[in-house]
């Protein structure tokens, strides 16, 4: 007999559940292995984002400084040194210093005084005060420095050039075609530029050295300019002899003397003194003779 159910009604049974006719497929074991990246992470700053992100913290802390004063000058300077850390760790550093212009004598003493040392933030170096640096050494006319990128430094130079050296006081030093000494020149490495002397050599120099230079016999022969009264010149020959210049009209009085040579080849015979100060005469004094002994007696 059928069981009774309550409310007077059967119940319907619920139909089995039917089992799916594939199992589902279980995930590889190498995907389930597989690490997530974090967001954010990076494989290393290249230089090209290196430096798009050093304009943007540049134009901020410029913002900054505008904004706050001098608090924001000091916070400029901390990113600042934060930025030139950032681009040394992407390769920005100093690693090869380039001379151009400068001679083997003076590039040591450029290099000193640049400063600079290898590993260097290359971003961080002030190129203007690194040139003025640069600029206030004795063999330097000009300069100019360049930044080539990831890590090289280009300094090239126009050096003084040597004109002579000068002796004063007891003191020798080699100076540049304007007059002006160069300091760190060493005169002994320097004993083919033309010997000046006395006070107001240097400043003169420039004026007549370029007007004996045009004269090469007379230059060859040359051992010393000698400024007198810082007025006029004395050329002292290598012989020993003497040519006293003018104060003015140096020009003339050596195209008088070139007259005399080749009427009397003075230069190369010889002579004590030639005075060229009276524009109108020109005094020879000959070279003085040593007198010849007699022969000594027989029996003395």
């Amino acid at each position: 007999m059928p069981a009774a159910v309550r409310g007077g009604s059967r119940a319907k049974a619920n139909p089995p559940v039917k089992a799916p006719s594939k199992a589902t497929r279980p995930a590889p074991a190498s995907a389930a292995r597989r690490p997530v990246k974090a967001q954010g992470e990076t494989h290393g700053l290249s230089p090209r984002l290196a430096l798009v992100g050093a304009v943007a913290v540049l134009t901020l802390a410029l913002g900054v400084t505008l904004a706050t004063g001098h608090r924001g000058q000091r916070l400029a300077s901390a990113v600042g040194t934060g930025v030139d850390n950032r681009f040394g760790a992407a390769g920005f550093r100093l690693r090869t210093i380039e001379i151009q212009g400068a001679s083997p004598l003076a590039t040591a003493d450029i290099v000193k005084a640049a400063g600079i040392y290898k590993d260097q933030p290359l971003l961080g170096l002030d190129l203007d005060a690194l040139r003025k640096r640069v600029e206030a050494v004795g063999w330097v006319k000009e300069a100019r420095i360049v930044r080539l990128l990831p890590d090289t430094l280009v300094v090239a130079v126009v050096e003084r050039r040597q004109l002579a050296v000068w002796q004063h006081a007891g003191r020798q030093m080699v100076i540049d075609e304007h007059g002006h000494p160069i300091p760190e020149a060493d005169p002994l490495r320097f004993s083919t530029l033309p010997l000046v002397v006395g006070e107001g050599g240097a400043e003169h120099a420039p004026e007549i050295l370029p007007v004996i230079a045009q004269r090469p016999k007379l230059m060859g022969q040359m051992d010393a300019l000698v400024r007198v009264d810082d007025r006029r010149w004395d050329v002292r020959m290598k012989d020993g002899s003497l040519i006293q210049l003018p104060a003015d009209g140096v020009e003339n009085a050596l195209m008088q003397l070139e007259r005399l040579d080749q009427r009397s080849r003075i230069l190369e015979l010889g002579f004590d003194r030639i005075d060229l100060r009276n524009p109108d005469v020109v005094a020879v004094r000959p070279r003085q003779t040593q007198p010849i002994a007699p022969p000594a007696a027989a029996g003395a």
